[in-house]
């Protein structure tokens, strides 16, 4: 019974979160423009389709785990979604997420991976439907799928911007000449 009821609470917390993440996407602040152009600015490309496979994703999925429908596949969903924006997006940053670090994501993937793990409970539309994918099954769906959809995700749409070698940023005689004009007048 506390086990079931613990089970509900994560279910719960996570897919609303996930749900109120995509819907904040979807129609917050910079609505799918302003998620695209963000997107856009991570190094993805088709930044718009990925707004939309974004929210889809994100409201889906946290659907699917509040209601314990499909969980394994759910949990997929949320692994890769975290993946991505803390591969992208949150990496870089460190670990805290004050500073825009990857600590959310990782919690939130972590939360997923246990749920697909230990399964719905039995206050889930899995254990009405009798779907039982529990255990290692369930955590390699979860794990290996979230992995896998993020792998395809970025070998197919990430092209991040290399910079280039500052001997490729002008020439030498461009960007030289002014030091050279400024020692000359000094002396």
């Amino acid at each position: 019974m506390a086990a079931d009821l613990a089970l509900l609470l994560v279910r719960l917390v996570v897919g609303a979160t996930m749900v109120a993440h995509g819907v904040n996407h979807w129609v917050g602040g910079g609505r799918i423009a302003g998620t695209a152009r963000w997107f856009g600015g991570l190094g993805l490309r088709y930044p718009t389709a990925q707004a939309w496979f974004s929210v889809i994703t994100e409201i889906g999925a946290g659907a699917l785990l509040a209601l314990g429908l499909l969980t394994p596949l759910a949990c997929a969903a949320v692994v890769s979604v975290m993946l991505v924006a803390g591969l992208l997006a949150h990496r870089a940053n460190g670990f805290f997420v004050f500073r825009e670090g990857y600590e959310y994501v990782l919690v939130l993937a972590t939360a997923a991976l246990a749920l697909g793990l230990l399964g719905p409970g039995r206050w889930s539309l899995d254990h009405l439907a009798g779907i039982e994918i529990t255990g290692w099954g369930g955590g390699a769906i979860a794990l290996g799928l979230g992995s896998a959809a993020t792998a395809v995700l970025l070998a197919v749409c990430w092209r991040p911007e290399v910079e280039a070698p500052e001997c490729a940023q002008g020439t030498p005689t461009e960007s030289a000449a002014p030091q050279i004009e400024t020692i000359t007048e000094e002396y």
